[in-house]
């Protein structure tokens, strides 16, 4: 039997003598560099297996856009507390603590809340979050994107297309309907309050309704939140500045022409 050998000979000197020794490394230093090789990549594939997230976030940030215009302005005016309890409750996004991180400084151009790192959109910014911050991931946190049936989230996504078009499917409708009439259960308990009671009715109105094939309804029927734009307030601050100015004129002007009035009359009468 022919044995494979990879022998390595070492010479050592000592007292004018020299003494060969002879090693087979062929268990050594090959199967040990393979075995490290081996084990880095398992340990690489169960990092990026580890860190994984299967929420998408495109649709976690509309659901929380739908949630903040259709939604929170009627939670703040009736002055209620949502329970964490709640899937719709801020703290349940497992991205929230990241996009309060966003920072927009200009139209192209978005900042790091965490390493300030500049990035030219918003696409490349959540990259990074992916890639840089993925450990401040609170991965006990739910997925908002799961909501995404029941808020109607594609209206958000795709502003662009033609829902009319689109055929209804009347067991996705049914299904998004009762997950819709869940949510309104679990944040709003009819039994908590009366303000509870006002927002479990406007909640169905308002997102629950409009899960049906049948039409003739649309969601968000009761409103969204109101913004204030920023052309209407800095033409606001300039009429508040310059109105002022404008009486003075005309007080002025009218004052030249009472006073030229008098004395072409005093003239007259001489």
């Amino acid at each position: 039997m022919l044995v494979n050998w990879h022998v390595d000979v070492y010479a050592i000197y000592n007292n004018n003598s020299i003494s060969f020794y002879l090693y087979d490394t062929s268990s050594l230093g090959c199967r040990t560099q393979k075995d490290t090789q081996l084990k880095g990549k398992t340990q690489k594939q169960e990092e990026q297996h580890t860190h994984e997230v299967h929420c998408s976030r495109e649709r976690s940030r509309a659901a929380w856009k739908i949630i903040e215009e259709y939604l929170m302005p009627f939670v703040e005016q009736e002055k209620y507390e949502i329970s964490r309890n709640c899937r719709l409750h801020p703290e349940n996004d497992i991205f929230r603590d990241q996009e309060q991180h966003k920072i927009p400084v200009d139209i192209n151009e978005w900042r790091c809340g965490y390493c300030n790192n500049i990035f030219e959109a918003e696409e490349f910014l959540d990259q990074h979050f992916d890639s840089r911050h993925y450990d401040l991931l609170n991965v006990s946190r739910k997925c908002l994107a799961d909501l995404c049936g029941a808020l109607h989230c594609d209206l958000v996504v795709d502003s662009n297309s033609k829902s009319s078009k689109i055929k209804c499917n009347t067991a996705a409708a049914a299904r998004n309907h009762h997950l819709c009439e869940s949510l309104a259960i679990s944040c709003f308990p009819v039994n908590h309050s009366p303000s509870a009671i006002r927002l479990h009715e406007l909640y169905l109105r308002q997102f629950c309704d409009a899960h049906t094939c049948s039409g003739g309804r649309k969601p968000f029927s009761r409103g969204r939140r109101k913004h204030t734009s920023i052309l209407y307030l800095a033409i606001s601050i300039l009429t508040l500045m310059f109105l002022p100015v404008f009486y003075v004129i005309v007080y002025l002007y009218q004052r030249c022409l009472s006073n030229h009035y008098i004395t072409a009359s005093s003239e007259s009468l001489q």
